[in-house]
């Protein structure tokens, strides 16, 4: 599928293009989970109805490790008149952040280290040994999620559990073939349900297998009661944790690799301030972050601003546009917790104009660029990963001009 073929060509779009103004910063949300990864989200179409619902028009999916739901979220965006953007997400290792115990973007893994690829071509062009790490990571985290299943199954044979889980069942029904541990969570919170049809009951086993401690959440809430299984069963310390093997994990270079080759624009997710006011060592130091980042070849960030604090968002976001950066925000999605599609600051606050002016312009840099990469053209960073700050206004102007041709139609 070519979602470009009925655009205009790149010459009459630029001819048409205007640098886009206060009233034409039209609403954005970035970074969106779905159910190809794990997502609150029922399906591709429950989010993208939610967009329009919101007037969101430019929406990107963002999935873990796979491109497997860009034919849908394609077909489905340009049925509602919403620009789609491209995106995935990677958890790569860098060792020498690791060895001298720095807390990179995961606030408890030193080194580990999350990163987003932006504006990937579609259709996909990633081939060769990119393609091949591509698929071991897709591979080995199935295999994680696998082996987690099965270390659930014996504790749960130990606590006399009249059931088991099956990890073929919870790949089959409940994902569209990425299993991770969230899955797990609610595979596990149905079985008690349906073996347990009394609340009491259910409420005892959660204490049996929760080893005496009682369930914090309303059974009645079911991301919340699928968060307590996850962190008590699944996580570090919990009966069910299975470290994850050095294999999968690839170097941070290899993952921005990859996403180069697959057309895309490596992304820093920043984490920013976190519910206590805190930053992560390498966060802390906003200047020294921002050069950090660009030593490594990676010129766009991010941010999930339901995380941070107005102020914090001003200032971060703020400065790395002004330092030269692609900026764009997004919502995530990837818990079982539903929220708006619209990107808030936390607690509910909503983002100031000059932060939705930001988030605006990045993603017409991100538009423009996996336009011009789809098309056989040069993107906004080359296929060494340099990018071309020089014209970021002329990718700003086409990538406005793109987003307007299909949601101003």
């Amino acid at each position: 599928m070519n979602i470009y073929k009925n655009m205009p060509g790149r010459d009459r779009l630029i001819s048409q293009a205007s640098f886009p103004l206060e009233n034409d910063f039209l609403l954005v949300n970035a970074h969106m989970h779905t159910p190809y990864s794990f997502s609150a989200f029922d399906s591709v179409k429950q989010a993208l109805d939610m967009a329009v619902a919101e007037k969101v028009s430019v929406v990107g999916i963002n999935d873990f490790n796979t491109t497997d739901g860009y034919t849908v979220w394609a077909e489905e965006c340009l049925r509602r008149h919403l620009f789609p953007l491209f995106n995935i997400e990677f958890i790569a290792l860098n060792k020498e952040d690791q060895a001298r115990g720095i807390r990179v973007n995961d606030p408890t893994n030193p080194g580990r280290t999350y990163l987003s690829g932006k504006g990937l071509a579609f259709p996909q062009i990633i081939k060769g040994n990119s393609l091949d790490k591509f698929n071991t990571i897709k591979t080995e985290s199935n295999r994680h999620a696998e082996k987690i299943c099965a270390k659930l199954n014996e504790f749960l044979s130990s606590s006399d559990a009249p059931f088991q889980i099956g990890f073929k069942d919870v790949l089959d029904t409940l994902t569209l073939g990425n299993i991770r541990e969230r899955h797990l969570a609610k595979a596990l919170r149905l079985k008690i349900a349906e073996f347990f049809k009394d609340e009491a009951d259910q409420a005892a086993f959660y204490e049996k297998i929760f080893r005496g401690k009682s369930l914090k959440t309303n059974l009645i809430n079911p991301a919340g009661v699928e968060n307590e299984i996850r962190g008590d069963l699944l996580k570090a310390g919990g009966p069910a944790f299975v470290p994850e093997s050095a294999e999968s994990f690839l170097e941070l270079d290899d993952v921005c690799q990859i996403i180069i080759d697959a057309g895309g624009i490596p992304t820093y997710p920043f984490l920013a301030d976190d519910a206590h006011g805190k930053f992560t060592d390498f966060e802390e130091d906003l200047a020294k972050a921002v050069e950090a980042l660009k030593s490594r070849g990676i010129c766009s960030v991010e941010f999930i601003p339901t995380r941070n604090t107005i102020d914090v968002l001003e200032k971060y976001a703020g400065y790395c546009w002004e330092k030269g950066l692609i900026v764009t925000f997004g919502t995530e999605h990837n818990t079982p917790q539903m929220e708006p599609i619209t990107v808030l600051a936390s607690k509910g606050a909503e983002l100031s104009s000059r932060l939705r002016e930001i988030g605006y312009k990045g993603a017409c840099i991100v538009a423009a660029h996996q336009y011009l990469v789809a098309t056989d053209e040069q993107g906004y960073i080359n296929m060494k990963g340099m990018p071309c700050r020089d014209d970021r206004d002329e990718y700003i102007r086409l990538g406005h001009a793109l987003i307007n041709s299909v949601t101003k139609n």
